[in-house]
This record gives C-alpha cells, sequence and structure tokens, in this order.
C-alpha cells in the first residue's frame, strides 16, 4: 500500500509540474503567462513575423541586442533603457548600432493594451529575438523560459569588459563567457550566430590594413579574401559601410559559419580566435561536419538567456522598455 502510495503522490508532482509548466533552477519557466496573459507569446510572434517579412534583417539585429543585453547586467532589458543624466548601456559605441528597439516598442505598446504590467520587456526581448530567427523555418528553433523581470539600471560604463569584442583573442573571450557561466562550447555555438547579419568596416579593417601597427595584414586571414574586403572597405572607409560576416548566407540562419571559418573568411579577430584553442578548433570541426549546430544553439542560448536574471519581486516589469516606472 506505502508503494502504491509513494507512485500516487509521484504522479500527482508530476501533473501540478506539468500544469505550471516546466521550470527552471533560476526561476524561469515554459509558458510563464499561461494564466495571467494568455496570449503574449502569440502577440509577440505575430508583431515580429509582421516587421520580419518586411526586414530580412531582423533576426541578426535582435539576435544581437539579446546577446549584448544579457552580458551586461544580465538579462534585464537594460539594453532598452534611454539615458537619464548620464549615458545608458546603448550609448556605448559597442550599442550605437544595434536596431530593432521600435520593434520591441510595438509589442511592448500592444501587450500593455491586453494586459497591463504583466510582461517584461526582457522576455520581450527575448521572445522575439527566437522568433525573427525562426520564422523562415516555420517554427521555434529554441525554448525561451520567461518569468523575467526588468532591470532598472543601464549604465554605459559597464559595457567595455562585459560585452566581447570584435578584436578579443581567445583568452579573453573565454573568461568573458566564463564571467557569465559559460563554457567553451557555448562561445562556439554562439559565435555561430554571425551566421546572420552584417558588420560595419571599423570592426575589422584593422586586420586588413594595420594589423601589427605597421600597416600589415593579419596572416590568419585568407588572402583572396581579404583583398575582397578591402574594395568594400578603402583605407579609409566609410563609416556607414557594411560587410556580410558570413559571405553569400548573411540572411540564411545556418552553420555555414563553421564552413567559412576553416577557411580563415572568419570577418573579425574573435572569429579567427576559436581556430587558435585546440579545444574550441576542434567544436568548430564538429560543428561543420555534423548536423548538432540547431540543437546545440537551442541550448546555449538557454543559458545565455539565464544570465543573472531578476525573477519573484526583484526588478520591475516596465510600462514603457525605454524608461523606469515613476
Amino acid at each position: 500500500m506505502m508503494a502504491r502510495d509513494g507512485i500516487l503522490i509521484a504522479i500527482s508532482s508530476l501533473l501540478v509540474l506539468a500544469a505550471v509548466g516546466v521550470s527552471n533552477a533560476d526561476g524561469l519557466s515554459l509558458r510563464f503567462y499561461n494564466t495571467s496573459c494568455p496570449d503574449a507569446e502569440l502577440i509577440v510572434r505575430n508583431i515580429t513575423r509582421n516587421r520580419a517579412q518586411s526586414d530580412s534583417a531582423l533576426g541578426a539585429k535582435l539576435l544581437r541586442m539579446h546577446f549584448h543585453d544579457c552580458f551586461v547586467r544580465g538579462c534585464d532589458a537594460s539594453i532598452l533603457l534611454d539615458a537619464v543624466g548620464i549615458q545608458s548601456e546603448k550609448d556605448t559605441i559597442p550599442n550605437q548600432s544595434l536596431s530593432g528597439f521600435d520593434v520591441i516598442d510595438e509589442i511592448k505598446t500592444q501587450l500593455e493594451q491586453v494586459c497591463p504590467g504583466v510582461v517584461s520587456c526582457a522576455d520581450i526581448l527575448a521572445l522575439a529575438s527566437r522568433d525573427a530567427v525562426s520564422l523562415s523555418f516555420q517554427k521555434p528553433l529554441w525554448d525561451v523560459l520567461t518569468g523575467r523581470r526588468d532591470g532598472t539600471v543601464s549604465l554605459a560604463s559597464e559595457v567595455n569588459g562585459n560585452i566581447p569584442s570584435p578584436f578579443a583573442d581567445f583568452n579573453t573571450l573565454m573568461q568573458q563567457f566564463s564571467n557569465k557561466g559559460l563554457d567553451v562550447n557555448d562561445l562556439v555555438v554562439l559565435s555561430g550566430g554571425h551566421t546572420i547579419g552584417v558588420a560595419h568596416c571599423a570592426t575589422f579593417t584593422n586586420r586588413l590594413y594595420n594589423f601589427t601597427g605597421i600597416g600589415d595584414m593579419d596572416p590568419s586571414l585568407d588572402k583572396t579574401y581579404a583583398e575582397l574586403l578591402k574594395t568594400k572597405c578603402p583605407n579609409p572607409s566609410n563609416p556607414a559601410t557594411t560587410v556580410e560576416m558570413d559571405p553569400q548566407s548573411s540572411l540564411t540562419f545556418d552553420k555555414n559559419y563553421y564552413d567559412i571559418l576553416l577557411q580563415n573568411k572568419g570577418l573579425f579577430q574573435s572569429d579567427a580566435a576559436l581556430l587558435e584553442n585546440t579545444q574550441s578548433a576542434r567544436i568548430v570541426r564538429q560543428l561543420k561536419t555534423s548536423n548538432a549546430f540547431f540543437a546545440k544553439f537551442a541550448i546555449s542560448m538557454k543559458k545565455m538567456g539565464a544570465i543573472e536574471v531578476l525573477t519573484g519581486n526583484a526588478g520591475q516589469i516596465r510600462q514603457n522598455c525605454r524608461v523606469v516606472n515613476p
């Protein structure tokens, strides 16, 4: 009888967990808004898809914004806050080229009309970045756990040293990822996000014209590719000029990034740095030859999306993603 009672209790516990969604140790869960705002994820998805249909680069824009948000103060939507008195995160050089804020604003406005004060800006950004990247696949590429709350502080001074630089070497990258609870596998897998999007010339032209300060070129960069890049980014280059990060595939989310990386055509120093370490280079080769990229990317995005999150009574649910509640 006791054994049967134990089984019944276990089954009951599983049913309770299924009813409330799949919880995570950091306080996030699947379908967090099922009761409080049942249409929340649908609203995010519909607006994001509508905007992505007229902006094929939206996936890259929102993915980058989500990444930059999580690496400073955790995934708390601090990247969305406008400056008040002193510069905020979005005012810094690494973030001045971010775009897509208007999409988050549109989603927030709609959600505030349906469920005022319920859905956080941090969750909106996490969901919208997933939905924009997933558009052409007709299914979500990774699960987004929700339940984040919004931070109330955004400081420009906290950006440098936290957001990985395109000029970083392997040791620096690894330290920055480790500081956020991410490992070498996450570093290589999340770098695969460079398979979509573009970069401004200033983020890589040092590799073309003055790599060590004597007017030389980075020897790790494929020479033919370097000459092509020089035609797009002469010295000095137009600050507004951009180049595909993944040549010929910058609008398609795929594993082609690892193909070009092994051809020495990674655009940034931080891309080439992945081949400098034995372990990370091995992971690059594995991702090139296997079909594991999407599954691994889903795992690493879940980890990244949980960096230093605010849950429970911490933070707030901003009424406007650009400003802290009065």
